[in-house]
């Protein structure tokens, strides 16, 4: 069985789902901390000026606070920015129609943590690819699990008796790979095909949010959903 362990992140590029339509069990890994700067609250998209941020503005945010207790600052009329942005950049895009829709779906609840916004912009677009069906999706505070780190998703592994851990870059640089090979749990990195597909804006880039995606390919980026995985050992030697 094949698990993905992941932060929320909001309306997040393609490699996010490509993770998702991999893996056969998927862990929302809710209860660690915040990091400023991070994908959790924003994602970039393609503008005529260039890469542009589509930003959730926060509230009350303390230090070392976690994701489930993060809070959005409502005062400010970030859907409606968010929405502009938007219409300006993709109003010209074949199936910016069906984007718009999918966005406007979210935006109309009001939304208090931004945990629940990231995870409700992951079904959605889940669910408008297919990429959920047949999976197994689970909160981490459903979960007994103890330890720190490599400990801790190790402990998550065993705790859904998974035998393989797909798992991003920035896993490289503190995974303790050894525990898992003497578990029997092997681990896979993305490995990342980034595909090109007709972009509005100049050069093509893939770390935009899915939303562009949607807006320029509509149910046909499911064929850009397409990244497999390599062994770690053949991942770090690259």
């Amino acid at each position: 069985m094949k698990l993905v362990i992941s932060q929320p992140m909001f309306f997040p590029w393609v490699g996010f789902f490509e993770q998702i339509k991999l893996c056969d069990a998927y862990v929302h890994y809710n209860d660690v901390q915040y990091s400023k700067g991070s994908f959790t609250n924003r994602v970039q998209v393609k503008a005529p000026e260039g890469i542009k941020w589509l930003t959730v503005p926060l509230k009350n945010l303390k230090l070392g606070q976690p994701i489930n207790e993060v809070e959005i600052d409502n005062k400010s009329d970030w859907r409606t920015s968010h929405k502009n942005l938007l219409i300006r950049c993709y109003q010209d895009s074949p199936f910016f129609g069906e984007m718009l829709e999918i966005v406007e779906a979210i935006y109309m609840k009001d939304w208090e943590l931004l945990d629940d916004l990231s995870l409700a912009s992951l079904n959605i677009v889940s669910n408008y690819y297919g990429l959920l069906d047949m999976k197994t999706v689970t909160h981490i505070g459903n979960l007994d699990v103890q330890g720190k780190s490599s400990e801790r998703v190790l402990a998550i592994c065993k705790a859904l008796h998974a035998n393989t851990y797909i798992t991003g870059h920035g896993a490289s640089k503190y995974l303790n790979h050894q525990i898992f090979e003497q578990a029997a749990i092997k681990v896979e990195y993305m490995s990342y095909e980034k595909k090109p597909y007709s972009q509005r804006f100049g050069d093509f880039t893939p770390y935009v949010s899915i939303l562009d995606l949607i807006a320029n390919m509509g149910k046909d980026g499911i064929n850009w959903i397409c990244s497999g995985t390599i062994y770690w050992k053949d991942f770090m030697h690259e």
